[in-house]
């Protein structure tokens, strides 16, 4: 549909690599990740700014680099087609916050405790992204075809958000977890952030690695909904892949910053599912109709903007 060339140059992608893993590397085993404590809002605040600024500042070298390697115009257009992408993928990692909240509530598990099985849901949402959007990529350049599939996908699943916006999802009925309760021992208290702990000499699996199941679980559903989204804006595996990252890094941040506050944002499904709504609209009137990526990107902003301004508005005190 768009977007045919790839910028990604081997040593960017290995680069790119790199700085993943070193930063979450950082994050683990520097800045406190191995230690149980509840994430204030300062300390989510700082990281999710730092995520950001590190995203921001990618782009501006994506762009610098092109600027003089391949010209203004891809330059121009690469460095949007990344905004775009991030700004679409972090606005429906939101929706996996008001779900990570519904997790965490529903097993109990205290504040102090929600960081580390955060951690490896982050590890776990990457990997699954990374195996995701090269498998789509080839997908799309060996048969064009599947971008159609992929919008008629987000239509339907716009479409069912906005039906189920309002109902709560009953995660006794998850049929992972009853698969995991059937078949594993599970102890009946907490101890701590440990997913194991052996009792009369047998292990037992506790509460939390049942909650780091559907964590896993549910990255892996929004991945599904997600990824097709921004091969709405590029298919440029190198952009895909990078502005999905970096919204991915930030989730966690972006979830002990909202945690609080999250019910006050509560009409923002709505304004997620017509996001996606659009952009599949998008996919399919192609063959009659390209929309630019900067017309797209102002949509999208317009929609989401609403949506959150329109939840305070609704919440606000009287």
């Amino acid at each position: 549909m768009n977007s045919a060339i790839s910028i990604g140059e081997p040593w960017m992608w290995a680069a790119f690599i790199a700085f993943v893993l070193v930063m979450l590397a950082l994050d683990l085993f520097v800045f406190g990740g191995k230690k149980a404590h509840k994430v204030g809002i300062r300390e989510a605040a700082v990281w999710s700014l730092v995520w950001v600024s590190l995203a921001l500042l990618f782009n501006a070298g994506l762009w610098w680099h092109l600027h003089d390697t391949v010209g203004k115009e891809i330059a121009d257009r690469k460095a949007l087609e990344f905004f775009t992408g991030y700004l679409i993928e972090k606005s429906l990692s939101v929706d996996n916050v008001f779900i990570f909240l519904l997790i965490f509530s529903s097993f109990h598990v205290a504040a102090e405790y929600q960081r580390r099985v955060l951690i490896y849901g982050v590890l776990g949402a990457i990997a699954m992204r990374a195996v995701m959007i090269l498998a789509g990529a080839w997908l799309v350049r060996e048969f064009s075809w599947i971008l159609y599939i992929f919008g008629f996908f987000l239509v339907v699943t716009g479409m069912r958000m906005l039906v189920m916006a309002e109902k709560q999802p009953d995660l006794e009925k998850n049929p992972l977890l009853k698969f995991a309760r059937r078949h594993l021992r599970i102890s009946e208290d907490h101890h701590g952030e440990a997913f194991t702990v052996t009792k009369d000499g047998v292990r037992y699996f506790t509460p939390l690695f049942l909650v780091l199941i559907l964590i896993e679980a549910s990255d892996l559903v929004f991945a599904v909904d997600s990824i097709p989204a921004i091969f709405a804006i590029t298919t440029d595996p190198f952009i895909v892949f990078t502005s999905n990252i970096f919204a991915i890094l930030g989730l966690r941040a972006l979830y002990f910053l909202l945690a609080d506050v999250a019910d006050r944002f509560h009409l923002l499904k709505y304004g997620l599912a017509m996001v996606l709504a659009f952009i599949g609209a998008k996919m399919l009137i192609a063959p009659w109709y390209h929309m630019p990526v900067a017309a797209s990107l102002s949509i999208v902003a317009v929609l989401i903007s609403a949506s959150v301004i329109a939840s305070l508005i609704a919440t606000r005190k009287t």
